[in-house]
């Protein structure tokens, strides 16, 4: 009878102390010049899969870093700001009859009420999507969702 293979699960200390002993955390100068496609990778990783996962795992180091990057530029996100983002929102549902109103900022999430004629409008959870949400996250791409309270 074959014998069952047991992994071994490891703490989230010991794979980072793994990762700083390989230097896997280091990301070298210049690497972002070079971005393999997961067609690249995966034509290497049938020649080389360290070289392969190797890559991968600093490509995606480096993109989680940038993506930190780019958080700490991002205007803060007030209520005074996000009622002016609305408020030009405001302006294209009017043009329809339509009006909205912002009801609270709880963390990212911006919660509106759609009135005038988006009330029953069939268009008016693709008008929440594409006009408001999207006006609102133009200036400020930290918001999360745009919901619609009744």
């Amino acid at each position: 009878m074959e014998e069952a293979f047991q992994l071994k699960r490891h703490t989230a200390e010991e794979i980072r102390e793994r990762n700083r002993l390989a230097e896997l955390d280091q990301i070298p100068p210049g690497y972002r010049e070079r971005w393999y496609t997961e067609a690249e990778l995966d034509e290497l990783y049938a020649r080389d899969p360290r070289e392969s996962l190797e890559i991968s795992r600093r490509q995606e180091l480096a993109r989680r870093e940038a993506v930190q990057e780019e958080a700490r530029d991002l205007p803060p996100l007030t209520e005074e700001g996000v009622r002016d983002a609305l408020e030009e929102a405001r302006r294209v549902l009017l043009r329809d009859g339509g009006d909205l109103e912002l009801v609270a900022l709880e963390g990212t999430v911006v919660r509106v009420r759609l009135k005038g004629a988006c009330v029953g409008c069939p268009n008016s959870v693709l008008d929440l999507k594409t006009v408001v949400e999207k006006t609102v996250r133009r200036r400020f791409p930290q918001v999360t969702e745009v919901r619609n309270s009744y």
